[in-house]
């Protein structure tokens, strides 16, 4: 199906010389003079190589059919990871590669989104905002300000985050995804 360029999002897979890739980016440009582009990029899905297009925003672009499903993570072994849909019970195993850095967030029982083209995976999206404990922080220090301090705190998973100065070890946290920044105190 043909889009038009500035219509891209973040996730979007489109098909460019019958290779496909995930869009990491896209942002129009309309400078003062001239014809306004979008800056794209990619991830091209068969080797994981990383490429910059950029295409006049009226320009039409092959947009792939990809299913995308809810699925929850069951575990992970040698093969990869391997996550279940929860209607028909069909699972998918998804390699390292399309995980990449999300594998901390990853959980048992986690429900993500997977798009699949030709049964397989290519892309996953995560939720927005998941739920961590604290193993270790420093400690509070008297007379900080809670508006302005944050202090660095290790999670279990081992994510390292900034946290504000009364949250101490073994407190459970709520942390958004995108840029791993502190939420909340969680409320369970």
């Amino acid at each position: 199906m043909k889009v038009i360029a500035s219509s891209l999002r973040k996730g979007n897979v489109v098909d460019i010389d019958g290779r496909l890739y995930v869009v990491l980016t896209a942002q129009n440009f309309h400078p003062g003079k001239g014809t306004p582009v979008t800056q794209v990029d990619m991830r091209r899905i068969s080797d994981g190589t990383k490429v910059s297009e950029r295409w006049k925003t009226t320009e039409q672009v092959e947009r792939a059919n990809v299913d995308e499903r809810e699925y929850d993570f069951l575990y992970e072994d040698a093969e990869g990871y391997h996550f279940m849909e929860p209607e028909s019970y069909d699972q998918v195993v998804v390699s390292p590669d399309v995980v990449g850095d999300g594998k901390v967030f990853l959980t048992e029982g986690m429900r993500v989104y997977l798009q699949t083209h030709n049964d397989v995976a290519i892309s996953i999206e995560f939720p927005q905002k998941v739920v961590v404990e604290i193993t270790e922080t420093e400690p509070v220090v008297k007379g900080q300000t809670a508006s302005s301090s944050y202090k660095p705190a290790m999670c279990t998973n081992g994510l390292r985050v900034m946290v504000p100065p009364h949250i101490s070890a073994g407190t459970r946290i709520v942390i958004n995804t995108e840029d791993l920044s502190y939420v909340e105190r969680a409320k369970d």
